[in-house]
C-alpha cells in the first residue's frame, strides 16, 4: 500500500506540475493522492475512508491508478514533459477557442448582486494597468529572446551536420562552449531512452493488464453486492426489536402523525400562494408582450448583423480544411535565398516532417486578430446602446462620457 500511494503520489505531481520530495511524510501525501484524485473526477468513497497513514486499501488504490492509467494521453504527455529538449522551441497554437457565451446571464446577474459584490472601477482599472504593464514587459522579454535565438542562428548557419536544420540551437552551442556539460547530457538522454523502451513494452502488454483488471472490478463488484446485500438483512432483522424494545415508540409515531399533517397544511398554503404569484406573472407578461414584439424587430437585426461579420471572417466552404497546430515547435531559420553550395559535401536532403513557416502562422493569426476586433467593436457598440438606454431612464441626472 506505501508503494502505491508514493506511485500514485509522484503521478499527480507530475501531472499537476508540481515538485515532489523523498522527504514528504506519507500522511501529505496521502492527503494529495485524494485531492487529487477527487479533482480529476475519481469520486469512490472506498478511498476516501483509506486510512490516513497509507496502511491500507491496495486494492482501491490498483483500482485508482487504473482509473488515472485509461485517461486519453496520459502517458504521451508525461513523455512529452520529461523530453530532453535540444532544439530551439516556441509554442504554436492555430486552434479556435470554443469559449462559452455567457454574457446574457451575467448581464441579468448583474444588477440584482447586492453591495458586497460590487467593486470600485478605479481598482479595476489599476489592475487592468497592471496587467497590462505586466504583459508589456513579458513581451519585450520574448522580443529580446527572439532577437538573441536569431543571432545564434545566424552565426552558426551552415555548421550543424544536419542539412534540414542548417545551425546549431543554444542547448548544442553551449555544449560546444562547455564540453564538460555533455555527461549530463548523455545521461538525460539514456534516462529517456530507457523510459520510451519502458512504453513500447507497456504498449505490448497493455491487452493483459486491462483483461486482469476486468477480472478484479468483477470480484469488487461481487463482494460488494454481497456486503449490501448481508447489511441489508441485518436492517431488516434488527427494526422491529427496536421498535418493540423502545417505551416511547407510541409517542415518537404520533410525533410523526402531527408533524406530516402540518406539513400537508403547509404545501397546500405553498400551492395557493404560487397559483397567486403565477396569475400576477402572467398579467406582467401580457402587459409586456407589445414591447417585446417591437423589441423583436431591433434584436434580430443586430442578430443578423452579427451573424454577417462572423461569416466575413471565415474562409470558404469550398476550400480544403486547414489542419490545426497545437504545441511545441522547433525554430528552424530558413534563408529567403538558400544557398547553391552546402557544407560538410551532402546534399540537402528533403524535410520528413511538413514544415510550418512562420509566416502562414501570421496571416491566420492576423486573420483572427480581425474578426475579434470586428466582434470588440460591436460588443462595445452594444454597451454603448446598453449604457444610452439606462441614463435615459435615470431622472435628473446628467451621464457624460469620458
Amino acid at each position: 500500500s506505501l508503494d502505491f500511494w508514493r506511485l500514485l503520489y509522484v503521478l499527480l505531481k507530475q501531472i499537476h506540475g508540481g515538485r515532489w520530495t523523498e522527504s514528504d511524510a506519507i500522511g501529505a501525501q496521502v492527503g494529495f493522492v485524494k485531492w487529487a484524485l477527487w479533482y480529476r473526477g475519481y469520486g469512490r468513497p472506498q478511498l476516501q475512508q483509506l486510512p490516513a497513514d497509507g496502511s491500507a486499501g491496495s486494492r482501491e488504490l490498483l483500482l485508482a491508478f487504473s482509473w488515472l492509467l485509461h485517461s486519453p494521453g496520459l502517458l504521451e504527455q508525461l513523455l512529452a514533459r520529461n523530453r530532453v529538449k535540444t532544439g530551439d522551441e516556441t509554442s504554436v497554437c492555430t486552434c479556435e477557442d470554443d469559449l462559452p457565451d455567457s454574457q446574457e446571464g451575467t448581464a441579468e446577474a448583474g444588477p440584482e448582486g447586492g453591495l458586497e459584490d460590487r467593486v470600485d472601477v478605479r481598482y479595476l482599472q489599476w489592475l487592468n494597468g497592471r496587467l497590462r504593464l505586466q504583459w508589456c514587459t513579458l513581451h519585450a522579454q520574448h522580443q529580446e529572446q527572439c532577437k538573441l535565438l536569431h543571432k545564434i542562428h545566424l552565426f552558426t548557419s551552415g555548421s550543424h551536420v544536419d542539412q534540414t536544420l542548417g545551425h546549431f540551437s543554444v542547448t548544442e552551442t553551449d555544449l560546444i562552449r562547455q564540453p564538460e556539460n555533455y555527461k549530463q547530457l548523455l545521461q538525460l538522454l539514456e534516462s529517456e531512452t530507457m523510459q520510451l523502451e519502458a512504453f513500447l513494452e507497456w504498449k505490448q502488454l497493455e491487452p493483459v493488464y486491462w483483461q486482469w483488471m476486468e477480472t478484479v472490478l468483477d470480484d469488487m463488484a461481487e463482494e460488494g453486492n454481497a456486503c449490501e446485500s448481508q447489511d441489508a438483512h441485518v436492517e431488516k432483522r434488527s427494526l422491529p426489536e427496536v421498535t418493540f424494545c423502545c417505551p416511547w415508540a407510541d409517542n415518537l409515531s404520533g410525533q410523526i402523525a402531527r408533524l406530516s399533517r402540518d406539513l400537508m397544511a403547509l404545501q397546500e398554503q405553498l400551492h395557493q400562494l404560487v397559483a397567486r404569484r403565477r396569475a400576477a406573472w402572467w398579467e406582467k407578461v401580457a402587459a409586456r408582450e407589445e414591447l417585446q414584439k417591437e423589441r423583436f424587430s431591433a434584436t434580430a437585426g443586430k442578430i443578423q448583423e452579427s451573424v454577417e461579420l462572423k461569416l466575413r471572417g471565415l474562409p470558404s466552404l469550398r476550400a480544403p480544411k486547414k489542419s490545426r497546430v497545437h504545441g511545441s515547435c522547433r525554430l528552424v531559420l530558413r534563408n529567403k535565398h538558400p544557398a547553391s553550395k552546402v557544407g560538410f559535401g551532402q546534399p540537402r536532403s528533403k524535410e520528413a516532417v511538413p514544415a510550418l513557416s512562420a509566416a502562414e502562422v501570421i496571416r491566420e493569426l492576423q486573420v483572427r486578430e480581425a474578426s475579434l476586433q470586428r466582434e470588440l467593436e460591436q460588443l462595445r457598440e452594444e454597451c454603448r446602446h446598453r449604457l444610452g438606454e439606462i441614463a435615459e431612464g435615470l431622472e435628473g441626472v446628467i451621464c457624460i462620457s469620458p
